[in-house]
């Protein structure tokens, strides 16, 4: 696939994620799909797999928040495999908190599938906003 069909393929995931639907995101991760936060938060590192990303990243932190989480794309920048959105996602956390990151993230998309996303976000903010993954108590 083409920058052309990468870029339109990030665009259906965004058009889920602006309003909420994450199914668009989820049925097109690879099944050997990695996701990596960067920084030293409790979330940082990398997800390996489709099910450990849904499972552990997704699932926990979705947990987290007492609304629905939306993200809207701001710019696509295609080259070769990748893909780069610039993001802004929304949500409230289940203590009342307003959740208002901004990202960057570089997607390497193959046969039309998400092999690797890096995101670049406030660190700080999932700090001090989010509680560890897992975390009961905050569910």
């Amino acid at each position: 696939m083409g920058e052309t069909e990468n870029t339109r393929l990030m665009q259906r995931i965004f058009a889920g994620l602006a309003e909420g639907d994450g199914r668009p995101l989820a049925e097109s991760l690879a099944d050997d799909f990695s996701w990596t936060i960067i920084g030293t938060t409790k979330w940082s590192g990398t997800y390996e797999g489709r099910q450990t990303v849904l499972n552990d990243l997704f699932r926990p932190l979705l947990a987290q928040f007492a609304d629905t989480y939306t993200n809207t794309p701001q710019r696509f920048i295609a080259a070769g495999d990748y893909v780069v959105v610039e993001c802004k996602g929304h949500a409230t956390t289940t203590d009342g908190k307003p959740y208002h990151n901004t990202y960057c993230w570089v997607c390497h998309i193959e046969d039309g599938k998400l092999q690797a996303l890096t995101e670049y976000c406030d660190t700080d903010l999932i700090a001090r906003t989010l509680g560890a993954p897992g975390d009961m108590k905050r569910r």
